[in-house]
């Protein structure tokens, strides 16, 4: 260390509080915020339990994010210096209840106080999902959460190709596919996950191949048959998210009501002819109550006001793009980013481009929701 640096650190202690290791961990039981300021190669090999990792080049520009100006705030780094240099800076900033832990990471590992150790991705892993680990609300912590999770998808059709495509592609842990049909010709146009060789597979079969060629790192499951009341309420249960890709509404009932009883969260789409429509239904949610899928619709309508694709037509690209959505709207809620479709319902036309979003209020009367719900097995009465 030069002279002139030496100068300006002992300048520094002459301003700035310095805390040992035990005295800053009894400061964080009290409420202060413990803020790791080493570049995030040296926070892999591990750092303080309840500490938040913000590197140093990034720490004025971030700050906000973890502390506001009249918290306690505690910056550690690998010695004890840069940490004293950050804090002064932190002062400009307005920060005065500010200080910096002496000794840095290694006296805190020595005095053998909490330390996670994060789990390392490996050298592929880190490799195939850079561009999206590089956003600031996702990193490796949350590429490491979506590896975690386990996202159920009802249908392998129009928007279950879609879906399932980018969540696959997204790194999500485990995805469970469930559908009893068999891939058709006139599927293709819009069912992206099947091809020519596939006609006569199973749907389940052929998208699984499919999605294994796209990432072999993604757990595949597939199940060939309906969802029934004998198996949604496992189903729901083993899963985090709920991708509803079905194509009658007896599976939209059905599933409503076991992930409202189970308080999971159902990603909703549907789509005719040139529109299509996006919702996620989840009165559990945070600041919620929000409505559920029969807030919108009480009961199932008669099947001719209901038709499926081989009756009314569809345009291929118009399950793509909601079934896009439906990635979106579940990566959202994995990460725990933005906020999501709950008490909105997007509308998509596509002849016009354009888009709607009407506002969802929950009905206290709903029987799906409300104080007088309808026991999962009436459901399936709307079977047909």
């Amino acid at each position: 260390m030069s002279g002139l640096a030496a100068k300006r650190l002992q300048q520094l202690r002459t301003v700035i509080e310095e805390l040992d290791v035990q005295q800053a961990h009894a400061r964080m039981q009290s409420g202060a915020v413990l803020i790791d300021i080493r570049d995030p190669d040296e926070t892999a090999a591990g750092l303080p339990t309840a500490a938040h990792a913000l590197p140093r080049g990034a720490l004025e520009l971030k700050i906000e994010q973890v502390a506001e100006q009249d918290s306690e705030v505690l910056l550690l780094c690998g010695s004890g210096q840069r940490s004293l240099l950050a804090a002064a800076n932190l002062r400009e900033l307005g920060y005065s209840r500010v200080a910096s832990v002496s000794g840095g990471y290694a006296a805190w590992k020595n005095a053998e106080l909490p330390v996670n150790v994060p789990n390392r991705m490996d050298p592929l892993a880190r490799q195939r999902y850079s561009r999206q680990m590089i956003l600031d609300d996702i990193g490796e912590d949350g590429q490491q959460q979506l590896q975690q999770a386990k996202v159920l998808v009802v249908g392998a059709g129009g928007l279950g190709c879609p879906a399932s495509l980018y969540l696959a592609a997204a790194g999500v842990g485990q995805l469970t596919l469930i559908d009893a049909d068999k891939v058709e010709l006139s599927n293709l146009h819009r069912q992206v996950l099947h091809g020519s060789l596939s006609v006569g597979q199973p749907k389940v079969r052929s998208a699984s191949e499919r999605l294994r060629q796209l990432n072999p790192e993604v757990q595949i499951r597939a199940i060939e048959g309906r969802l029934n009341t004998d198996n949604v309420a496992e189903l729901v249960a083993e899963h985090d998210v709920i991708v509803d890709g079905a194509d009658n509404l007896a599976t939209r009932y059905l599933l409503n009501a076991a992930t409202v009883a189970a308080g999971k969260p159902l990603v909703y789409a549907a789509v005719e002819r040139f529109e299509a429509q996006v919702s996620v239904f989840w009165p559990q949610a945070d600041n919620g109550p929000w409505p559920c899928y029969r807030c919108l619709f009480p009961y199932p309508p008669p099947p001719e006001a209901a038709p499926n694709c081989a009756e009314a037509g569809v345009l291929g690209v118009v399950p793509g793009i909601v079934g896009l959505l439906q990635a979106n709207e579940t990566l959202k809620i994995l990460l725990r980013i933005g906020q999501p479709l709950t008490g909105r319902l997007l509308c998509f036309d596509a002849r016009q481009s354009s888009w709607r979003e009407l506002r969802l209020p929950v009905d206290p009367q709903c029987p799906g929701c409300g104080e007088n719900r309808s026991a999962v097995d009436e459901i399936v009465s709307c079977r047909g």
